[in-house]
């Protein structure tokens, strides 16, 4: 009987896009910024289903990266400049002062597979957002302080931009001179915070925008492969998501974040040499027919092979001779057929549909197809697993009958398929 063992995956190795254009204008433009992740699996860790950040960083993380490894947040720096619309009073208004109000809440998102249709959420929030204050004239010179850092001490009541305002919390950097103060503060919470001058100050420019951002992606391993896109849009200025106050007005009035998700799956199936070719045999091969004509109760194979698969996948079996939903092996002198019915058994982390471990389950073709569906709970590599080949007692009795020789042979496919 021969045997043919195919692994179908069909996976689609979709390229990264483009890094979208920043887009800065004079007049009032959308600042359109993409955010990248990837999932492929890795062998070395496969319990690690997640998604892997692939946004080039810029701003903060990368001034700063030690301040961003641990707690994996990313940051993007955007020409979104702010400029004073009037001079900033001494002990205004929260409006009128330095104020700064980002959505650091949680915000849902749909992601659409190009290819298939398919949709999955992501969640984003803001989790810091920073910039450097450029002064009208030095600090020391707008209140009269000795030195650089006791003038922007002095300037905002007695404490400098590296400790911010709550319920925005201190991020452990901040840079300064003569005119400007660098700073990046956390959020934690969704909240207001402000700085209130001491001092009159003519003028004053945020000269960009950074933001930490944080993503709760989809299991992927429930996804299908290839990309997944969506957008995310905010409002810049007064009353808006990045809400800086009326007094320090953005250059530009939006930001859309769009969202690209590259699920790059792996079904793999390894055979072992040889193991193409299946001899349905008994229990203890055949001499008791040989020399002692005990007929044997059933004739069967057990092929194991090795899988890596990160992704959902159904088996299929074609066959070159087929009754209902069997395939049969064939003496082609007497054209006896007989029935070879096809089980699997996946090794542990594999179950169907249902959560149900999967052992001895019959393959067919053309019936139960749900049946026939997998998935993995975390990515594997090189399990073991087991295809069982077996002929029952009743077409045994038909085929091995003494005086009565012949060859029985069929070729019965076999397909792990990942488009499910």
């Amino acid at each position: 009987m021969n045997l043919t063992l195919t692994c179908s995956s069909l996976l689609r190795r979709s390229r990264w896009l483009g890094m979208l254009a920043v887009i800065a204008a004079p007049c009032a433009q959308a600042v359109t910024q993409e955010i990248r992740a990837l999932f492929t699996p890795d062998s070395a860790n496969p319990q690690r289903n997640m998604f892997i950040n692939k946004t080039p960083v810029s701003g903060y993380c990368a001034d700063y990266p030690s301040e961003c490894r641990d707690n994996e947040t990313f940051s993007i720096r955007l020409p979104v400049r702010f400029d004073s619309a009037n001079p900033m009073q001494p002990n205004a208004s929260s409006r009128n002062s330095a104020m700064f109000r980002v959505p650091s809440l949680w915000r849902p998102l749909t992601v659409t597979n190009r290819d298939t249709g398919e949709t999955e959420t992501v969640e984003v929030r803001i989790a810091g957002f920073g910039s450097r204050y450029i002064l009208s004239d030095t600090a020391a010179n707008l209140t009269g302080a000795a030195t650089a850092i006791e003038g922007h001490r002095a300037l905002w009541g007695g404490s400098s931009w590296v400790n911010s305002a709550l319920p925005c919390t201190y991020s452990g950097v901040g840079v300064y001179s003569d005119s400007y103060y660098g700073f990046f503060w956390k959020t934690p919470v969704q909240g207001t915070c402000v700085k209130t001058a001491s001092f009159p100050i003519p003028s004053m420019t945020y000269s960009y925008l950074d933001f930490s951002y944080e993503l709760k992606t989809p299991n992927p391993l429930k996804m299908s492969s290839g990309l997944y896109t969506g957008d995310l849009s905010y409002r810049i200025g007064p009353g808006g998501d990045f809400d800086m106050g009326d007094v320090m007005l953005p250059s530009d009035p939006d930001l859309t974040l769009n969202f690209v998700l590259d699920v790059q799956h792996t079904l793999k199936v390894d055979i072992p040499p040889g193991g193409e070719k299946i001899a349905l045999v008994p229990a203890g091969g055949w001499q008791g027919w040989l020399h002692a004509g005990r007929k044997p109760e059933r004739l069967f194979r057990d092929q194991p092979f090795h899988i890596s698969v990160s992704s959902r996948f159904k088996m299929q079996l074609e066959c070159e001779f087929l009754q209902l939903f069997n395939c049969l092996i064939r003496d082609p002198v007497s054209q006896r057929t007989a029935v070879v019915q096809v089980s699997v058994s996946l090794p542990n982390g594999l179950t169907d549909f249902a959560g149900r471990p999967v052992q001895r389950r019959p393959l067919r073709v053309n019936y139960g197809e749900e049946s026939m569906k997998f998935q993995p709970g975390a990515y594997l590599d090189r399990a073991p697993g087991i295809l069982h080949f077996e002929m029952s007692p009743f077409w045994v009795n038909e085929i091995v009958k003494s005086g009565e020789g012949g060859s029985f042979s069929g070729n019965i496919t076999v397909i792990w398929d990942s488009e499910v």
